[in-house]
């Protein structure tokens, strides 16, 4: 585990809702909803304990039985590589709760995505580490996505060097960087919620996002100024991941997606 990289994946739910796909599929939550045949998580705990990077894996859920029954769950607990951890009432104090007892740097990563590979979370790594990221977050070029999935996403962050989607990866170099986990706290979304950069970012970072001031190094830059530490944008090389299992439409795309794969691999 030495001079490897813990890995967070986020396994929340949300207080009092049930999520359609969970409902639908016959599961308390949606991150063990089966996307063809395999319950999600379990695709994500695979290709993260396959990066050879990765060393400790930590799992913070609300609810720990169905996601510890799982094979490959269970047999990395008895190996002594995977732990859970309390999943909170926010994503901010659950990552905080994800990196309780951690060894840093941390990568970040969702339970529902499900088309990110090892070889995609090395990719991000790799960058963070030769970019000597304080903290960082994994984006998509509009191009790759909308050649992923021509039907899918319409908005993008747009810089003066083109629009990006978020992949939902995040890095945290140290444990002083956690502090970035508040941008956050107000809910993310800030395609849909665009005020939500302000209270995170300030105002004039609002106004340069919002006329596409800069490139997205610049504005990364300007926020760094802001939070004390090296903020970078990783691009990463694929556009399927930044397409997650949010509901029917995509868990069908990635459910063709994955398939399609499986043909290419025999």
């Amino acid at each position: 585990m030495e001079n490897k990289v813990t890995a967070l994946i986020m396994a929340g739910k949300r207080s009092g809702v049930h999520d359609p796909l969970a409902q639908r599929a016959g599961v308390a939550q949606k991150c063990v909803v089966p996307v063809r045949g395999v319950p999600m998580i379990e695709r994500v705990v695979r290709e993260v304990a396959a990066c050879g990077k990765i060393g400790a894996i930590h799992i913070v859920a609300h609810d720990h039985e169905e996601i510890a029954a799982l094979p490959t769950v269970a047999a990395l607990v008895e190996e002594g590589r995977l732990k859970f951890r309390e999943g909170k009432f926010n994503i901010v104090d659950s990552v905080f709760s994800g990196a309780e007892g951690a060894s840093f740097p941390l990568l970040i990563t969702t339970a529902d995505n499900c088309l990110v590979t090892s070889d995609g979370y090395g990719e991000f790594i790799d960058k963070a580490l030769a970019a000597e990221a304080g903290a960082a977050a994994a984006l998509a070029r509009k191009q790759d996505v909308q050649a992923a999935d021509p039907e899918g996403q319409k908005k993008f962050y747009e810089f003066r060097d083109g629009g990006y989607s978020n992949c939902n990866m995040y890095w945290m170099g140290s444990s002083e960087a956690l502090s970035a986990a508040e941008i956050m706290r107000g809910g993310g979304q800030f395609v849909k919620f665009p005020k939500r950069i302000a209270k995170a970012f300030g105002w004039m970072n609002l106004v340069r996002f919002y006329f596409g001031w800069g490139t997205k190094e610049k504005i990364f830059e300007q926020v760094s100024r802001r939070f004390g530490f090296k903020l970078v944008p990783i691009v990463m090389s694929k556009g399927d991941f930044a397409i997650d299992v949010d509901n029917e439409r995509t868990f069908e795309v990635t459910e063709r997606m994955l398939a399609k794969r499986e043909a290419a691999a025999g």
